[in-house]
């Protein structure tokens, strides 16, 4: 794998030029899913106190897959964005190859959603793609659910680039995930895209991500990596 337990990844998150927060991945230690063995990745998102004052964000999101990285587990989403405020769980049954979406506010989960074999949710997938090497690899393909959409997850190579952050320079690949059937702010932008580079090297770090939305554009510098 080219990633451990234990490690951890800080970025800068900025809204055009203005700093915006800090967003922290993490490897969490294994873990058992209804009894099976699991990996643990966990991502939170948190704005600053300039931002606080008219939108206050507090994310946490847990993706967990099998050991081997085949498939995703569980997915958990606690969404505190300004008056926005979700607790989400969705189940992924592997031997009925489907998963179920639950509004943890609302007392009945949604009916199960059918999904192909190797489905991962919408966090996992990225340290999936991790698994990759870029110097071959041209594009990516994995099914994607959150539980209430299943979707073909596709990244496309658009090749190596050097990336300098803070003084520090960064042999990267440029990775543009396909988003034409992603929802929300990027539903409503003509011209909404992602940008990930990603470290040419066997740990594969998504070093930087940049956004652009119907609201503004964002990005994500790493500040700090600690492999483990």
């Amino acid at each position: 794998m080219p990633f451990e337990v234990g490690e951890k990844i800080t970025y800068q998150l900025k809204w055009g030029i203005i700093p915006a927060g800090t967003v922290v991945l993490e490897v969490l230690p294994l873990t058992t899913i209804d009894g099976q063995p699991a990996r643990h990745f966990r991502m939170t998102a948190r704005s600053n106190g300039v931002i606080d004052t008219f939108y206050k964000v507090r994310d946490s999101i847990d993706g967990y897959t099998d050991l081997g990285l085949n498939h995703s587990l569980k997915y958990l989403k606690k969404q505190r964005e300004g008056s926005s405020n979700q607790d989400v769980a969705v189940r992924f049954d592997t031997d009925k190859q489907t998963a179920q979406y639950h509004n943890l506010k609302k007392e009945e989960p949604r009916p199960s959603l059918v999904i192909p074999a190797g489905t991962f949710d919408p966090f996992s997938v990225i340290y999936y793609c991790r698994l990759f090497d870029f110097s071959v690899a041209k594009m990516v393909e994995r099914p994607v659910t959150d539980g209430k959409k299943s979707v073909l997850g596709r990244l496309e190579n658009r090749g190596r680039q050097t990336l300098i952050i803070d003084d520090t320079s960064y042999d990267t690949f440029l990775i543009e995930p396909d988003i034409k059937d992603v929802g929300g702010v990027f539903k409503k932008s003509d011209d909404a895209n992602i940008l990930i580079w990603m470290s040419a090297d066997q740990r594969c770090i998504p070093v930087k991500l940049k956004s652009k939305v119907i609201v503004g554009s964002f990005t994500a510098e790493m500040i700090s990596y600690q492999p483990r």
